[in-house]
């Protein structure tokens, strides 16, 4: 115990280190099995291909942002003082920043890569069970959860022990502590930085494609939409890779950096005498959510199935419950084991165990939110059921229903949300909402397991279409697509719960940084500024939709172009020009994912520097508000409307009617998942990274726009007069004596 008590701090990136380790074995297992017959290995190909080449593009212009920004922070980190006020920053938060920028691409990479070898070796074993299907694909998954989480460990666990030696820190309440932590943040804003545009782009990018396949290959054309006869649909395949898979991985990436990060920087707040130097609160998060990952490991072991018959979901539930409640338990020990009975921030004192407690409440909220997602995006739900029973009287009507579902599935997400910040407070006051959220982002490793298997599922049913597999081969496919859709929302859920836990600390640790106690919406430009941070995800959405609606024309154009003037493809006689399809939603995403992250950087800092920290305050608080509100609006209202479709394709009943696909409500359906497509795979989850994006900008310029109390120079005197009156009687007797004091103020 002894040993691991004077190298816990070494522990850290081991234990990402081993998350790597295990990655590894299960993606050479991935790549072992059999990746089925010389045309499916084709067409996967082609799908790999379409995603290296976006993703290749989409890294050269992301590095000229990279190597900007960098010499902005490089700049700024040579500043000492602003207004006699030192500053606890270094150039080398551009090294920080550009090493987060690299980490988060090459999460998003080891997923992609992951994805695109799993998916036709999901195809292949769907042709023997259920059962070997299920395993292939969330192996193919659970590269991607260990490879981010490992890789965020290792990253933020290494650089924080090479700055603690960098900069000679030798006790946590020093200048050199508030430096090292200050130069990691960069870390976590070029994660972040990366992982909006990876989001942005690939949604843009996934939702082009599969808006100009429906709209063009179901319902003009009358093929599915997966048909290889269809222009767009390697497109569409590419498009869950680099939207759902790698966008995801950095997104998700960049919230476990950043939620371990907020709890860092207020940890360091917190003057303890422990076992640990005083830097227990500080090692805390990065020691939770480094077990975490093995916590994970452990949890991929109850997912699998016995048979056709079995539920796939509920085998994902168990390992997801799994590997949450042993973390729930660790936590205790962890607890008990690191921290010192007492413990105080700002003046607000709780006890240790009080920090399990807020553990445990981002636990339950993490799990809370996933059943409230599943429900409301589910197939076989009320929701959904709703959905599409009013597909029967049209495509306005399906379309209302979405509405409506996605706008009600705010109710209960909000209210566990406000629990879930008030409980965590109350234990363990701003500390306590921070590790709640590092509590959930715990067992991100197996959430992005879970995630990921939908996109794998979708392209290995995609595959099974275009090879025109057997029907036995495509249901199998579809059982798990189905699932995976409702992951897919799932796993956006926790992103923006975790999204909105992590922000409200992020935001905590700017007051401090920023010095300023209190904002104040009764002053007229701290309620502007809330305003305005209301409206931004709107306008950010907005600007997420136009692009795919732009995208998809341009892609609806081309698909009917080849139909028209390439005779024989509805023969199987001339092959698609998949590649012009391909083009079309690379340079689409890459060129309208720019103005949005725009929006997210610069507004922070023109906000800051112009009318100050608490002004900045307000526009945080309103962004993040409206920013978790759309986000599950959206994601929600897109996976209801999705499955509501899938669900014709094993037929429903309306009024007592049996409806398949190419009926008028399926139809219906068909509109409603396209009008969900942008919702809940480009605007609803870029919504979680703007806000915690907007928040870590903020974060970094804090110390720039700080409200400093500087002592004043200016003496105060006193002078006192004193004049006597005496009036004196005809005898010359003084009878009345006045005595007047007058008081001066005078400053030097």
């Amino acid at each position: 115990m002894n040993f691991l008590q004077d190298n816990l701090l070494y522990c850290i990136p081991a234990l990402g280190l081993i998350g790597i380790i295990v990655m590894m074995f299960k993606s050479a297992w991935v790549n072992k099995q059999d990746a089925g017959d010389k045309n499916m290995q084709e067409l996967a190909g082609y799908i790999a291909d379409g995603a290296m080449a976006f993703l290749k593009a989409e890294w050269r212009v992301l590095s000229i942002f990279a190597v900007f920004t960098a010499a902005l922070l490089a700049y700024s980190g040579t500043i000492t003082e602003i207004k006699g006020v030192p500053m606890h920053s270094s150039w080398i938060i551009s090294i920080s920043f550009i090493i987060g920028a690299v980490f988060s691409a090459t999460a998003g990479y080891i997923g992609m890569k992951s994805a695109t070898k799993a998916n036709v070796r999901t195809t292949q074993a769907a042709r023997t069970s259920l059962k070997q299907a299920l395993k292939v694909s969330f192996t193919g998954g659970t590269v991607m959860g260990l490879g981010v989480a490992g890789l965020a460990i290792l990253g933020l666990g290494g650089l924080f022990i090479v700055f603690l030696q960098l900069f000679h820190v030798t006790h946590v309440d020093s200048t050199e502590m508030r430096t090292a932590i200050e130069v990691l943040t960069g870390f976590s804003l070029g994660a972040e930085s990366i992982a909006l545009f990876a989001r942005v782009g690939g949604g843009i990018y996934t939702k082009a494609a599969d808006v100009g396949a429906d709209l063009v290959g179901k319902v003009e054309a009358g093929i599915p939409e997966d048909d290889v006869r269809n222009p767009a649909t390697i497109a569409d395949n590419v498009g869950d890779n680099v939207g759902d898979v790698a966008g995801m991985g950095a997104d998700l990436f960049g919230s476990y950096v950043a939620t371990i990060l907020a709890t860092m920087v207020l940890g360091q707040e917190i003057t303890v005498v422990d076992k640990f130097g005083g830097m227990s609160p500080i090692l805390l998060p990065m020691v939770i959510c480094g077990l975490g990952i093995i916590f994970s490991i452990i949890g991929t072991w109850f997912v699998t199935i016995k048979d056709e018959k079995s539920n796939v979901q509920n085998a994902l539930n168990l390992g997801n419950w799994s590997s949450i409640l042993i973390t729930a338990v660790a936590s205790f020990f962890i607890v008990k084991w690191m921290l010192p009975e007492t413990l105080n921030l700002r003046g607000y004192e709780f006890s240790s165990i009080n920090v399990f407690y807020a553990i445990l409440v981002g636990l339950v909220v993490g799990t809370i939110m996933s059943v409230v997602t599943e429900y409301f995006t589910a197939m076989g739900k009320g929701p959904v059921n709703s959905i599409i029973q009013q597909s029967s009287t049209g495509h306005a009507t399906n379309i209302i229903a979405g509405l409506s579902v996605g706008m009600k599935s705010t109710v209960i997400p909000i209210l566990v949300l406000a629990g879930g910040i008030m409980a965590s407070y109350h234990f363990a006051g701003l500390y306590g909402v921070a590790i709640a959220a590092a509590g959930m982002m715990a067992t991100t490793a197996m959430q992005l397991a879970i995630d990921a298997f939908g996109p794998i599922a979708d392209n290995a049913g995609g595959i099974a279409e275009m090879s025109q597999l057997p029907p036995e081969v495509r249901e199998r496919t579809d059982n798990l697509d189905a699932v995976g859709n409702t992951t897919a929302a799932t796993g956006k859920g926790f992103a923006i719960a975790s999204a909105a836990l992590t922000s409200l600390a992020l935001f905590a640790a700017f007051v401090g940084i920023a010095g300023i106690t209190a904002i104040d919406i009764y002053k007229a430009p701290v309620l502007a500024g809330l305003f305005v941070g209301g409206m931004i995800p709107f306008i950010f959405s907005a600007l997420c939709i136009q692009a795919v609606g732009k995208a998809a024309m341009d892609m609806v154009q081309e698909v009917r172009r080849q139909f028209r003037e390439i005779p024989g493809i509805m023969e199987y006689k001339a092959k698609p020009e998949y590649e012009k399809c391909v083009a079309i939603s690379t340079k689409a995403s890459i060129r309208e994912m720019m103005m949005p992250g725009a929006i997210a950087l610069i507004t922070p800092i023109i906000i800051g520097f112009t009318f100050g920290p608490e002004v900045l305050g307000g526009l945080l608080a309103g962004v993040t508000v409206t920013g978790v509100l759309m986000g599950i609006f959206q994601s929600n209202a897109g996976g209801a409307w999705d499955n509501a479709k899938k669900s014709f394709e094993q037929g429903v009943m309306i009024n007592g009617e049996m409806f398949y696909k190419k009926s008028e409500p399926h139809k219906a359906s068909v509109t409603g998942d396209t009008v969900g497509d942008p919702f809940k795979d480009t605007s609803g989850p870029s919504m979680n990274i703007l806000i915690k994006l907007m928040s870590i900008v903020s974060l970094v310029i804090a110390p720039y726009i700080a409200v400093k109390a500087v002592a004043s120079d200016r003496k105060l005197e006193v002078r006192k007069e004193i004049r006597i009156e005496q009036k004196m009687d005809s005898l010359g007797n003084a009878i009345v004596d006045t005595l007047i004091n007058t008081t001066d103020t005078l400053t030097n």
